[in-house]
């Protein structure tokens, strides 16, 4: 069973700086893409940063030069570095899985498996 649990959430001000995580188990880790997509209030899923199992990483346009993306296999976690960050950053950070097919950022709010999400947010 496919468990991913995130951490990492909390209050800050604008441009200060977060690293979110996320612990995955019941699955061979190194083997399925792993990303992170975002939902704010009232607003639709947003992909934010994907990377695949070669190590290949993509970001949402909204967050690229500001947000980086990184795993430990050894550890089997994922982690999301967030600096620079904005008020438009505020939401509920997931952290996601599936299979390399759709490796993308923008994939990620569709990937077949998911947190329950840390909450982010940003003061102005």
């Amino acid at each position: 069973q496919v468990q991913l649990v995130e951490s990492g959430g909390g209050s800050v001000q604008a441009g200060g700086s977060l690293r979110l995580s996320c612990v995955a188990s019941g699955y061979t880790y190194s083997s399925y893409c792993m990303g992170w997509f975002r939902q704010a209030p009232g607003k639709q899923r947003e992909g934010v940063a994907a990377v695949n199992t070669d190590g290949s990483t993509s970001y949402a346009d909204s967050v690229k030069g500001r947000f980086t993306i990184s795993q430990d296999n050894a550890k089997n976690t994922l982690y999301l570095e967030m600096n620079s960050l904005k008020p438009e950053d505020t939401a509920m950070y997931y952290c996601a899985a599936d299979v390399p097919l759709y490796c993308s950022g923008d994939y990620t709010p569709y990937f077949g498996y998911r947190g329950q999400g840390t909450q982010v947010t940003v003061s102005s």
